[in-house]
């Protein structure tokens, strides 16, 4: 499978896709996103990148970073530092991607904009 930014200056490659995500409603996953944030966790052996002169890292907190392209701004990635997967977004992903939603984490830090009447499971934390 096939990914990338909006303008193209980061693309990239998945070989395996899980079957769920879920959708992160933290505070910082909102404010690096402009909404709530969602990936698929991905092992580093499933990921290549194909460009990436656009890639730009942000060291989000003291455990994790986030990948970004510098040039259109489009959020991709979530890295959790000391393990070997990259999360991914699904909207980055090049036509379908065979996953779903399954739930929603952090929803005790969910903004006052909008409500979750999807029925899916939700964690406080």
């Amino acid at each position: 499978m096939k990914g990338s930014c909006l303008c193209g200056a980061v693309a990239f490659e998945v070989d395996k896709i899980p079957e769920s995500y879920r959708a992160c409603h933290c505070t910082a996953c909102r404010k690096s996103g402009g909404h709530y944030w969602s990936a698929f966790p991905v092992a580093n052996a499933d990921f290549r990148f194909t460009e990436d002169r656009g890639l730009k890292w942000y060291r989000s907190s003291e455990w994790a970073e986030r990948g970004f392209c510098k040039e259109c701004g489009a959020s991709l990635f979530f890295k959790p530092l000391g393990h070997d997967i990259i999360e991914v977004a699904p909207g980055s992903i090049d036509g379908p991607t065979g996953t779903m939603l399954a739930g929603h984490i952090f929803v005790g830090f969910k903004g006052d904009y909008y409500e979750l009447a999807d029925g899916l499971p939700q964690r406080q934390d």
